[in-house]
C-alpha cells in the first residue's frame, strides 16, 4: 500500500479571459445579455473576434507529492494559484492538463458554506456532509455532538443555514470537516471569516487531526500560523511552484522576497487609494530621525512610521495606526495614534499625517513589514488595513558596541533588542571569602552524612 496521500504531475490550468459565454451558456443567456446591453455586447463580440480571448494560466506545471501524516502549508501572493490548486485537488474543478492521485477521503472548507445546501438545516447539513464523505449515519451520530459543541450554534441547528451568518457558516462547516475523520483535510484562508478565539479553537483541532496522523493542507496569509502547524510549505508565484521545503525556510524566502524594503508606498489617484467614502490612504512612509526616506536603519537610531490620508467625513473619532511584524510573519507590536491633541476629537474633513516614532535600540535586526490601518470609533469600523504597505530592515553592526549586542557577535534570537541598563559590582573580599567557606562547610558535612 503507498503511503502517498496526495500526487501532483505537470498540473497546469489555464482561463480564457474576456470571454464571458462558455459552452454552458444557452441561447437564452446569450439573447439576455445582448438585450440588456446591446452596444456593449456587441463591442466586446467584436473584440474577441479581432484579437480571440486572452489566455490566462492560474498554474503552470506543478509537480508535487505529499506522504499520508504530512502538514503542508501552501503560500504565496493574491493571484500566486493557491485556490485554484485546491479546487482542483478538491475535484471542484478540472485541469487543464496533468495529473492528480488522491489516496484517502478528502473534506475540504475552500469557501463560506463549502458543500452546504442553503435551504437544509445545520443538523441535515451535518449529516449530507458526512454522507459526501462516505461515512455512515452510524458514524456521524457518534460524531454529532462533538460538532455541535465545537460549533457553537445548538440553537440554531433546525435552521436552514441560509439564515445563519458567515461566523456560523464557518464554525459549522469547519467543525464538520474537521471532526468527520477525512484521511485528509484542506483548508483555505476561510478561517480569517471565524473571530480570533474561533480561529486559535480551529488551529488547535487542526493541530490535534495532524498529531493523529492524517493530512493537513493549510492555506493562510498568517506564516506565523504556517510555521507553528506545518512541517513542509509549498511556495506559489504566479502559477509555478517555486520553493518545496521546511516551512520556516519557506516562509522567510516568501517573506524577503515579497515584502522588499520599500520605505515609501504612495496612492497618487484619490479615487483609486485604499480606503471607503469615510476617509482614504494616501501614503506610508517610513522615516529617518532626519525626515529621510529610509529603507535600511541602524539598531540604535529611532525611525517614524507616517500615514498620511484623507478624512472625508468629519463626524467620526479616527484612530489610525500600524502593526509591524517581523520576517517570520509574527507581530512585534500595534502603535495606535494617541497624539492628546486628537485624542477624543472629531477631525474635520481634510487630508492628515500621523508619525508614530519608534526609538532606537528597540526592534531586533531583520525585515520588518508595516501594516497600515485606518479605524474609527462609535461605532468602531475598520475603513482599510493595507498589509505590506511599506518594509524596512533593522541593521545591527557587529562594530558598534552601544546596542544590546555588546562584545556577542552571533545571531542572537527574540523579537525585540532592547537595550537595557546593567549594573555589576564586585563582591568585597571578605564577603567573598564567606560565601566561599560556606560552601566548602556544606560540601563537607554533605561528604560526612
Amino acid at each position: 500500500m503507498t503511503d502517498t496521500a496526495i500526487e501532483v504531475e505537470h498540473l497546469t490550468k489555464r482561463y480564457l479571459l474576456g470571454s464571458q459565454l462558455s459552452k454552458r451558456d444557452g441561447l437564452r443567456h446569450r439573447i439576455e445579455t445582448a438585450v440588456r446591453s446591446p452596444f456593449s455586447w456587441w463591442k466586446r463580440t467584436a473584440a474577441r473576434r479581432r484579437s480571440g480571448p486572452e489566455e490566462y494560466l492560474a498554474l503552470r506545471d506543478v509537480n508535487f507529492s505529499i506522504r499520508q501524516g504530512e502538514v503542508v502549508g501552501i503560500i504565496g501572493r493574491n493571484g500566486a494559484g493557491k485556490s485554484t490548486l485546491l479546487k482542483i485537488l478538491s475535484r471542484i474543478t478540472e485541469p487543464t492538463s496533468g495529473r492528480i492521485g488522491i489516496h484517502g477521503r478528502m473534506a475540504s472548507l475552500l469557501e463560506v458554506g463549502t458543500g452546504f445546501h442553503p435551504e437544509l438545516t445545520g443538523r441535515e447539513n451535518i449529516f449530507l456532509n458526512g454522507a459526501i464523505l462516505g461515512m455512515s449515519r452510524v458514524e456521524i451520530k457518534r460524531k454529532f455532538d462533538e460538532i455541535i459543541a465545537f460549533a457553537e450554534v445548538e440553537k440554531f441547528l433546525d435552521t436552514p443555514v441560509k439564515r445563519y451568518s458567515s461566523g456560523m457558516y464557518v464554525r459549522l462547516a469547519f467543525a464538520v470537516a474537521a471532526h468527520l475523520e477525512p484521511e485528509i483535510l484542506v483548508v483555505d484562508e476561510v478561517l480569517a471569516v471565524g473571530d480570533a478565539e474561533f480561529q486559535k479553537k480551529c488551529l488547535r483541532k487542526m493541530g490535534d487531526v495532524a498529531h493523529a496522523g492524517r493530512t493537513v493542507l493549510f492555506v493562510s496569509h498568517n506564516m506565523q500560523a504556517v510555521t507553528r502547524l506545518c512541517s513542509r510549505c509549498l511556495l506559489l508565484h504566479r502559477g509555478e511552484l517555486k520553493m518545496d521545503g521546511p516551512s520556516s525556510q519557506v516562509a522567510n524566502a516568501y517573506l524577503n522576497s515579497g515584502v522588499t524594503t520599500s520605505a515609501l508606498r504612495e496612492w497618487p489617484d484619490l479615487s483609486s487609494a485604499p480606503g471607503d467614502s469615510v476617509t482614504r490612504l494616501r501614503a506610508v512612509r517610513v522615516r529617518s530621525r532626519q525626515g529621510a526616506i529610509v529603507d535600511t536603519v541602524d539598531i540604535r537610531e529611532p525611525l517614524g512610521i507616517e500615514l498620511e490620508y484623507e478624512v472625508f467625513d468629519s463626524d467620526h473619532f479616527f484612530l489610525p495606526h500600524f502593526v509591524l511584524r517581523n520576517q517570520d510573519g509574527t507581530v512585534l507590536f500595534v502603535s495606535v495614534d494617541v497624539d492628546p491633541e486628537w485624542r477624543g476629537r472629531r477631525r474635520p474633513a481634510g487630508r492628515y499625517v500621523s508619525v508614530g516614532w519608534i526609538p532606537g535600540n528597540l526592534l531586533a535586526e531583520g525585515l520588518i513589514s508595516v501594516t497600515a490601518v485606518l479605524t474609527s470609533l462609535s461605532p468602531e469600523t475598520c475603513h482599510t488595513a493595507v498589509e505590506d504597505a511599506a518594509a524596512f530592515r533593522v541593521v545591527d553592526d557587529l562594530s558598534a558596541r552601544d546596542t544590546a549586542r555588546g562584545d556577542y557577535t552571533q545571531p542572537m534570537p527574540g523579537l525585540v533588542r532592547p537595550l537595557l541598563q546593567w549594573k555589576t559590582r564586585r563582591l568585597p573580599d571578605a564577603h567573598a571569602a564567606s560565601v566561599n567557606g560556606s560552601l566548602s562547610h556544606g560540601l563537607a558535612a554533605s561528604r560526612v552524612a
